[in-house]
Parts: C-alpha cells; sequence; structure tokens
C-alpha cells in the first residue's frame, strides 16, 4: 500500500479476482467494439451478466482513448468501467494504448465521482504486454491524470491475478514514490 506523493491518493496492490473486489467501480481493458470474449472481460461478464456486455455495445464502438461505464450486473462493485486497449477483439496492444486507457478509465471515475476504483493489468493478458511495462504506464497514467487536485477519487486498486503482475505493480509504485 503506497500513497502518491503528487495527489495523496492511495495506491493498493493486490493479488486475487478483481471481479471479488469491493470498489465502487471496477475497469474492463476491452476492445474497442466492447465484445466481452476473453481475459477480465469475459470473467466480468460470466460473473457480473450479459446485460453488462448488452449495455457497453450498445455505447459503443469506442476508440482506444475513450471509457464508457455501464451497470455491474451480479458483481460487488457499482460500475464496470470499459477502456479500450485495442481496436478489435483478441487483438494486441502496446504502452502508449494501455497509458491511454488508464487515463480515459481515471477520467470516467472522476465524471462518475466514485471514491474507489480496481484495475487489472491492462493490457497484460490478450493483449501481450509485459506486466512491468503495462504497470509502470498505467501508475504514471493514474498519477499524472489525477495528480494535485481535490477530488472524490480516494483510493486505487491494483488487482493482479498472479505474482508476476503483483510484483509488477509493487515495483511501478515504488518507482513513481522514489522519482515523483
Amino acid at each position: 500500500m503506497k500513497d502518491s506523493p503528487k495527489s495523496g491518493l492511495e495506491i493498493v496492490v493486490m493479488r486475487g479476482d478483481i471481479t471479488e473486489v469491493e470498489a465502487d467501480a471496477i475497469v474492463v481493458p476491452a476492445n474497442s467494439r466492447l465484445i466481452m470474449g476473453g481475459g477480465v472481460a469475459g470473467a466480468v461478464k460470466r460473473k457480473g451478466g450479459a446485460e453488462i456486455e448488452r449495455e457497453a455495445m450498445s455505447k459503443g464502438p469506442v476508440p482506444v482513448g475513450g471509457a464508457v461505464t455501464t451497470g455491474a450486473g451480479a458483481l460487488k462493485a457499482r460500475f464496470v468501467i470499459h477502456a479500450p486497449t485495442m481496436e478489435r477483439p483478441a487483438g494486441e496492444t502496446d504502452p502508449n494504448k494501455v497509458y491511454l486507457a488508464t487515463q480515459a478509465a481515471v477520467k470516467e471515475a472522476l465524471r462518475l465521482g466514485v471514491k474507489t476504483i480496481a484495475f487489472p493489468g491492462m493490457g497484460t493478458g490478450v493483449g501481450g504486454l509485459n506486466p512491468l511495462v503495462a504497470a509502470r504506464q498505467m501508475v504514471k497514467a493514474i498519477l499524472e491524470t489525477t495528480g494535485g487536485r481535490v477530488q472524490p477519487l480516494e483510493r486505487v486498486y491494483l488487482v493482479a491475478f498472479d505474482r508476476e503482475l503483483e510484483d509488477a505493480f509493487k515495483a511501478a509504485v515504488e518507482e513513481q514514490a522514489e522519482n515523483p
């Protein structure tokens, strides 16, 4: 657990299932068509219900760098923020797209006025990006988008599904704390 020196925002690194996290909003690294087939999106659809995908697709397509919000169905969260990291389903991504998607998700969370948000590894599954590369872009985008402002967002959960991603999240947060 770390506080960002830039914004006072609490960033919590944890390992677990993002569909079980109790946060106001959870983020889905989406494709521009908002089809929730595999990875985190597929897990959210299976656990929260197909209505999440139906609602998301009614708001698409969404370019990389944009984000839309849906209800969370049967999940513990109130909202699901869909932030595309790739144009088409099962496509690849890159560090800049992960940065843009994370930034869009944070902006959407600020617009919603939520206090807590949970992110999975953006682009680290289906997108094929190295976990540390993605984690660095995510933490940078979170801190740059929230930096210095009074805001409702108090806590960001970085939820890792395995030790490699958890270690990458921890390293990225520590690097930012050391070099604000």
